[in-house]
């Protein structure tokens, strides 16, 4: 019984350096090596100081940028409280609420649709993406407000817009705040 005990204890302490310590040491150092921007979290930075990553949504409250799709993750874009509300389509707080922001977006752009995912969040709440026609929707108000013809925002968005990856997975999209930096490029705020 005694060098089971001692067999099985020395087993732990040796599966727990090798799997606990030195596995996650080499996993790490190789994802730093060979993937640094993206083991860090594919963070944006202006003039030295970090304004967001790239593959988490943020929110964009001006007018004079591209809005991102609603996010219900904490108190909204919270990467720590990721989620979406899992409310039924039947739930009045989510008609209420879908409702309220299709008024505001006809209202902003009343001659146009109202792209479903400007209006819906995503399951985790934190999408870095909206659809091409989701930005589209937004050219006249950020046009206006940035004094910016809408073709040379199109010209922006199209420029921005990934197609499906290897060509048929996923859909088109465009990340929010690669397109807001290059807005800021080509149109500084007035």
């Amino acid at each position: 019984m005694k060098k089971h005990l001692i067999t099985a204890f020395l087993m732990t302490i040796a599966t727990t350096i090798l799997l606990g310590v030195l596995y996650p040491l080499v996993i790490t150092v190789l994802a730093q090596v060979l993937f640094k921007d993206k083991a860090n979290g594919q963070i944006r930075y202006r003039n030295g100081e970090a304004i967001g990553s790239r593959i988490i949504g943020q929110p964009f409250a001006s007018s004079k940028y591209f809005h991102s799709r609603p996010s219900n993750a904490g108190n909204g874009y919270d990467a720590a409280n990721s989620g979406g509300t899992n409310l039924a389509p039947t739930n009045q707080k989510l008609i209420d609420r879908v409702q309220s922001d299709a008024k505001g977006l006809h209202d902003e752009n009343p001659t146009q649709s109202v792209p479903v995912d400007l209006i819906t969040t995503s399951a985790s709440g934190l999408d870095p993406d909206i659809t091409p026609a989701a930005a589209e929707f937004q050219i006249p108000r950020v046009a206006h407000e940035r004094g910016i013809q809408e073709s040379a925002l199109r010209e922006l968005v199209q420029k921005h817009t990934a197609q499906r990856d290897l060509g048929l997975l996923g859909e088109a999209r465009v990340n929010v705040l690669e397109l807001n930096l290059a807005l800021d490029e080509v149109a500084p705020k007035r």
